[in-house]
């Protein structure tokens, strides 16, 4: 695939251009002003047991400021520094340490192939990043997000106090969040390439495991096809994926993927690819044999027409919290209608009665992170969508197995539909569009399954 690393080349071209990085950290240390310095870490290793550690995965602000993967970094942006604002400590070439953990970047491919105006070896930042910082007024910083870091920030301006007696130590750390991450909210063309890249490859996984899924097999089989999909198209997981059978799909974070798939019961799978740390989130239900129950297919349509009605509310200047607001309205009306709540929509929503059955929200900011950074209001009020933004949509109806009052043909059904919706100019953009909704081509699609899986 383009942009990413084949077998052996781990540097190959970076999926968005240096010069894209490059105006991410211009723009960001504009809105710090002169007199700051902002420093960001590179997600550290965390071992898994003894010396196996887990699959690594970049710190996403550091991804989003730099595109550099490796641990043991520290991005310095210092504004007008006369010898380059970006500076980069990262691990020099080492060919004893690259022949067990393999190469790595370097200082000098830190400027050459990632733009960075300066590097120097991890190994110093001690002796020059506490001069890099001296004088100016404020440290931006995720203070607080890994105590190693903390540390050695502290470290370095009690070094400054010691050297210089005081008065030239920055006076405060602010947080970095609060800047880096309204910055984030607003994907870039070349973002929003990578987010339908791994939506397609998701899209590919979910089509797959439908495929697969038959009554006897087992929740973790489906899993593995659903990663066999995301991993043969250079992907990985953007999560742990869910594979809940029948009532387990009541479980809003089901994680154990250890049961069998029973005939007439539904699968409720929310799984998603990340492509170069961009995240895609889909949820699809369907029934297991290929055939819906009156109660499945009542409570999917509702479920259906609650998210049409959100993904509809998804365009400029809608607030955030629309398309959640009309999700509600459709569900209360549904279950009203089928019996499962007494009373008018009205006052099931009013009064909150819906949450039984419909506990969660209807959708999140989604990018780098499954679960994106980004204020959700501002000044009081849900924030305003604007084009560039991406959320999920995804309302769901969940009845407990061991629901009070709830009649015993309702128990145990757990329905959630998820798709990735793109807020443009013009309204809005399923990014997830080809996995089908619809009841009837999902059971169409089902029945084309071989008799026989392989």
């Amino acid at each position: 695939m383009p942009g990413r690393a084949a077998s052996g080349e781990r540097y190959a071209a970076l999926s968005i251009a240096p010069a894209e990085f490059a105006r991410r950290r211009r723009q960001l240390m504009r809105m710090a002003g002169d007199d700051a310095a902002l420093l960001v870490a590179a997600a550290p290793e965390r071992m898994r047991n003894a010396d196996a550690a887990w699959p690594y995965r970049q710190d996403s602000d550091f991804h989003y400021l730099s595109g550099f993967p490796e641990a043991d970094a520290v991005l310095a942006l210092l504004p007008g520094r006369a010898h380059g604002e970006a500076v980069l400590f990262c691990r020099e070439r080492d060919p004893a340490h690259e022949r067990w953990h393999g190469e790595v970047a370097g200082t000098e491919r830190a400027v050459s192939a990632y733009g960075m105006d300066d590097a120097f070896p991890i190994e110093d930042i001690d002796d020059i990043l506490p001069g890099m910082i001296e004088g100016r007024a404020r440290v931006y910083c995720h203070f607080g997000r890994e105590p190693d870091f903390d540390a050695r920030l502290l470290g370095w301006m009690r070094r400054l106090r010691q050297l210089r007696g005081g008065g030239v130590v920055p006076k405060e750390f602010v947080a970095l969040g609060h800047l880096l991450h309204d910055l984030r909210l607003y994907k870039s063309r070349a973002e929003l390439k990578l987010m339908r890249e791994a939506a397609a490859i998701a899209a590919e996984a979910h089509l797959a495991a439908m495929a697969f899924a038959r009554p006897g097999r087992f929740e973790y089989e489906v899993e593995a096809e659903l990663l066999r999909v995301m991993r043969g198209r250079g992907a990985v997981a953007a999560f742990p994926p869910i594979v809940a059978g029948g009532a387990n799909a009541c479980v809003m974070h089901y994680l154990a993927n250890r049961a069998p798939l029973k005939d007439g019961d539904l699968l409720l799978i929310d799984a998603g690819a990340e492509v170069d740390c961009y995240a895609s989130d889909i949820s699809r239900t369907y029934p297991v044999n290929g055939r819906w129950s009156h109660e499945q297919r009542a409570l999917y349509e509702v479920v259906l027409a609650a998210q049409q009605a959100a993904i509809d509310e998804v365009r400029p200047g809608r607030p955030f919290d629309a398309a959640h607001h009309a999700a509600v309205r459709v569900i209360a009306e549904g279950l009203c209608a089928v019996g499962l709540l007494k009373g008018g929509a009205d006052a099931a929503v009013e009064s909150g009665a819906y949450k039984a059955f419909f506990p969660s929200k209807t959708g999140h900011w989604l990018g780098l992170d499954v679960h994106d950074v980004g204020d959700y209001r501002v000044d009081g009020q849900a924030r305003l969508l604007e084009p560039g933004m991406v959320v999920t949509v995804e309302p769901g109806i969940y009845v407990p197995p061991d629901g009070r009052g709830v009649a015993e043909r309702w128990r145990g059904i757990g329905i959630r539909i998820e798709d990735d919706v793109a807020v443009t100019a013009a309204g809005n953009t399923v990014l997830t569009a080809a996995v089908p909704r619809e009841p009837e081509e999902l059971a169409a699609l089902l029945a084309t399954r071989p008799a026989r899986a392989g």
